[in-house]
Formats: structure tokens, sequence, C-alpha cells
């Protein structure tokens, strides 16, 4: 009998040590873990112009794409773009299928409490979008009773929600003027960054910005909590400080925004 509880003792021993071995490799530091890899894998949806979406040859670029491969370089890492429906962002990052997101994700009370966020790398206004024959709809209080199209999850679509409208989800924003335009949503809400974007690239068009919120959103990448994942976040936030500093962050902005987001 001593030799038989000697050989289970050993056993429940063995089995313990091999759990807990496992469960630190599982969490192991996820800047590491990145480094080890040599590329670091980032969520986006590449259909959100300028942000991130596909030019006339079909290449992957925006705002957001080089802020990603800057800050993969400063990590000493490629970057590896993932696209992603907006919706799937923070599942798949929940799953660890993404390292981090960089698509125009504003911070907010309800993510922060699951998520960390990075330095802020842009600020924006949400502007509200109706059709210019559209006299009814001059301020957000408007939107009571009206029906509005946005990205589903998005703060957009909680905002209009917020204000009594009812909101379709769709999945990208030239999909929400599409809506606008037809007469099957009175109204959709983005970032003003964006919209001022597309008057630029199309100039005729029928739409106009009804309001802004007065308020800045401040634009950051979202991060796993965990002490895991403390040393990525701490290296996010340098590398998007040294962006900043050495103006590098600024030009982007300048490149696809026509003006300066990062202050």
């Amino acid at each position: 009998m001593k030799k038989t509880l000697t050989i289970l003792i050993i056993a429940a021993t063995a089995f313990i040590s091999l759990s807990c071995t496992k469960k630190t490799e599982n969490q192991k530091d996820t800047l590491a873990q990145i480094k080890e890899k040599g590329y670091i894998t980032i969520a986006m949806e590449g259909a959100w112009a300028p942000w991130t979406y596909h030019d006339e040859n079909n290449q992957l670029v925006g705002y957001d794409v080089e802020v990603g491969q800057k800050i993969a370089q400063k990590l000493g890492v490629k970057a590896n773009f993932i696209e992603v429906d907006w919706d799937g962002i923070f599942a798949g990052l929940d799953a660890k299928r993404y390292d981090i997101s960089c698509n125009g994700v504003e911070i907010t009370d309800e993510r922060s409490l699951k998520y960390d966020f990075s330095e802020p790398y842009a600020y924006t206004h949400t502007a509200l979008i109706v059709r210019k024959d559209n006299e009814e709809i001059k301020s957000y209080q408007d939107l009571k009773g009206k029906t509005s199209t946005n990205s589903i999850g998005s703060t957009y679509a909680s905002l209009a929600e917020s204000y009594g409208a009812k909101v379709i989800t769709i999945d990208s924003f030239d999909q929400t003027l599409e809506l606008v335009e037809q007469g099957r949503a009175d109204a959709t809400l983005n970032d003003n960054a964006t919209f001022y974007y597309y008057l630029k690239v199309q100039p005729e068009n029928n739409f106009k910005v009804a309001a802004l919120t007065e308020d800045s959103s401040k634009v950051a990448i979202p991060i796993r909590k965990g002490p895991e994942n403390q040393s990525l976040k701490a290296a996010v936030d340098k590398a998007i400080q040294e962006l900043k500093e050495s103006g590098e962050l600024a030009a982007i902005s300048e490149k696809y925004f026509g003006t300066d987001l990062t202050k």
C-alpha cells in the first residue's frame, strides 16, 4: 500500500507540474511571442477609406496600414494584416487570432472594461450625415424616430440609438451612403475625417453634414488585458510617441486626410 501511495503522489505531482508548465506557456509574454514569430498580426477592415482600403491596384493602403507598418518596424518585426468585418475584429482579438487592431477604433468606457488602449494616435469628431435635400435632421436630437445605418457594434450605431434612432447595421461606410441615398435610411454617422475624404474623392455627391459632436473622439489601438500583454502595450505606446515626436505620424495623417489628426 505504501508503494502504491508513493506512486500516486509522484503521479499527482507530475500532473500538477505539467499543468503549471502548460499554463505558464499559455501566458507567455505576448511581445516575446511576436518577436519570436517575427511578425505582429493586425486586424483591420480594408474597406474604410482613408483609414484602411484598397487602391486602384488592389493594394491594401491607408492611414492605419502605414501606422501599423511603422509600429511593426519599431518593434523589430513585420506587419501581418488580416482583413475582417468590423464585428469580427474584437471577437478575433478575444480568440487571440490577432495581436492588435489598427482600424480607427475609438476609446469608450465600455471597451476599456475589456481592453487596454494605447496612447491615442488620432482625434476625430462624429459627423451626422444626411442627404442634401433632407431638411428634417439638423441636429442629433432630430434622430429620434428616424433611421440611421452603421456598422454593427460600432460607437456610431450606439450613439444613434442613444438619440432614439432605429439602426440598420451593415458592413461598410460605402454601404451606409448607398442606403441613405436610396432613402432606405435617413442618416449615417461616421468620423468627420472619413467623410471629408469622401467629399475629396467624390466631389459630385448627394450628402451633407447636418451636425458634428463637440468633443473629439480618441482613436487608439485595443490590446487584450492581462499581465502577459503589458510589455506589448508599453512597446506600442513608445512607438506611437516616437512617431509623434519625429513628425512621421503627422505626415501620414496629412497624406491621407489632408490635415493633422494626431493632435
